[in-house]
């Protein structure tokens, strides 16, 4: 993933940071819990195609 683009994204709810996970090859929001997925080299940062992190997972 570019560093630029790491350094510009943001959660699109409350724009806070966002933590790169390649192996699941999203982006996760902490204070959302929200994961954001990355399609064919592309962040989908649309709140109704995240992905609900359940309470028992580590962020």
């Amino acid at each position: 993933m570019d560093e630029k683009l790491l350094d510009i994204l943001v959660c699109p709810i409350c724009k806070g940071p966002l933590v790169y996970r390649k192996a699941d090859s999203e982006f996760i929001c902490k204070p959302c819990r929200l994961g954001y997925p990355i399609q064919d080299g592309i962040p989908v940062m649309l709140e109704e195609d995240a992905r609900k992190l359940p309470p028992e997972e580590e962020i």
